[in-house]
């Protein structure tokens, strides 16, 4: 069997968990190529350029919480570069916009009569405690709330909230993937960015990769993955054929599932999860907004139905405002399959409509439309129990994938943690040291 000197590993997939991956591998001594489909690293993180300057399609941050993330920083030499900033949030309810973050922002939320705002509040205090000892992976999130915040609350608020997450399934997603995502976020946070930007993150994981003798190459989809107790091949689309010992998929379970060969296929889990993408806007305004990074938008007749204003965040670029808008929606919906310029066009006359008071058409710079197919998995009732393990049985493939990451919420953070397990294990196998941790 190979040792870390001799053995050969591809990592599938070029998003941050097969950055992570791979970065941690090459740090461990073991030879490693890096394979992406599309001629950009990064994934959600990829970057456009805009008149000599790069900017992120979809919208992310760091947080203070960030226990994976940020150690891969400092590892990097970034973590002084990121910026910190309290940030808040807004909601808009019926076309009304309102601040929601205080005490006082909530005994003024007129969306809730003063009672339910009462219990809102109280309910929200509690909420972490009240979930503690629960079987909340079996509890639908829809009972649970119903429950305690009330039909109203349900139907007002988080209803709409977590339909435009989890589309028609929302109810169904067990209660301790929220219980778990009220650990990292809050409505008054502070949030970080790279001063560099993500491509930052991404350029310095290729360069420490390349440094040290890891190979990562970019344009090259895989067309058949196959794997056995002996090793791995993979077919790229040009006809090209790599071996190894091992290799790492970070693909999604579809995308690995539409490549895997026949011998493989029967061996991959058979879990069969429901993919949300994501339909994303980015505006680029001569005014800013609310000055809320984020704001949830219901019942206010708009197809987006979330709006992050990333400059309350990082600054302005070149002078202008950045915000997105989102939906996320099944890749094969209507409106992911929308015209993208059809998109930018209603999508900017109900920005306008949002914030009558602080934008006019002329505002309105340049519109960008973004979809991205595999955002966020819908986990089903129980899933802590069908959640697939790193190792594909009788093969060499080990799997680092958002199907994996649950309960913890599906960021650059959380999948950094799983790369980092899949690749501890690996190492433990080939008999090598895992490379400390900054």
């Amino acid at each position: 069997m190979a040792d870390r000197e001799t053995a050969r590993v591809i990592v599938v997939g070029g998003g941050i968990s097969g950055l992570a991956a791979t970065h941690r591998l090459v740090r461990a001594g073991v030879s490693v190529t890096l394979l992406e489909a599309s001629d950009q690293l990064g994934g959600l993180g990829t970057f456009f350029e805009r008149e000599g300057r790069t900017v992120e399609r979809f919208y992310h941050c760091v947080m203070p919480s960030d226990e994976h993330l940020l150690p891969l920083l400092d590892e990097l030499g970034l973590a002084d570069t990121v910026d910190w900033a309290p940030t808040r949030m807004g909601m808009v309810v019926e076309g009304e916009r309102y601040p929601f973050n205080t005490a006082f922002d909530l005994l003024r939320f007129t969306p809730l009569t003063l009672v339910q705002r009462v219990r809102f509040g109280v309910v929200s205090l509690l909420l972490r405690f009240l979930g503690r000892g629960r079987d909340l992976d079996n509890l639908r999130t829809e009972d649970w709330l119903r429950r305690l915040y009330g039909d109203v609350i349900w139907e007002r608020l988080f209803s709409p909230m977590f339909g435009s997450k989890f589309g028609a399934a929302f109810g169904d997603v067990p209660a301790l993937y929220l219980w778990q995502r009220l650990g990292r976020e809050k409505n008054v946070a502070v949030r970080g960015y790279p001063s560099g930007g993500y491509e930052s993150i991404i350029d310095a994981l290729r360069a420490a990769i390349e440094a040290g003798g890891g190979t990562v190459r970019t344009g090259v989809p895989v067309a058949e993955l196959s794997a056995a107790a002996d090793g791995v091949a993979v077919t790229l689309a040009s006809g090209e054929r790599l071996t190894a010992d091992w290799a790492i998929s970070t693909l999604p379970l579809p995308t690995l599932r539409a490549v895997a060969d026949e011998a493989l296929a029967p061996a991959l889990p058979t879990v069969q999860l429901a993919y949300q993408g994501v339909v994303n806007a980015l505006f680029f305004l001569r005014r800013g907004l609310d000055g809320h990074y984020w704001a949830p938008v219901l019942h206010s007749g708009t197809d987006f139905d979330g709006v992050i204003e990333m400059s309350a965040l990082n600054g302005t670029h070149d002078g202008l405002h950045l915000a997105y808008a989102m939906h996320y929606c099944d890749r094969t919906s209507e409106l992911y399959r929308t015209d993208p310029e059809e998109i930018a066009r209603r999508w900017t006359a109900q920005l306008l409509a949002t914030y009558p008071d602080l934008l006019t058409a002329e505002d309105v710079v340049d519109v960008r439309v973004f979809t991205a197919p595999f955002v966020e998995p819908v986990y089903p009732l129980g899933y802590a129990a069908a959640k697939p393990s790193a190792e594909v049985p009788g093969t060499r493939l080990l799997l680092a994938t958002t199907a994996q990451i649950y309960p913890d919420v599906t960021s650059w953070n959380s999948s950094t943690g799983l790369s980092n397990r899949v690749v501890d294990g690996l190492l433990e196998r080939l008999g090598a040291e895992a490379p400390a941790r900054v």
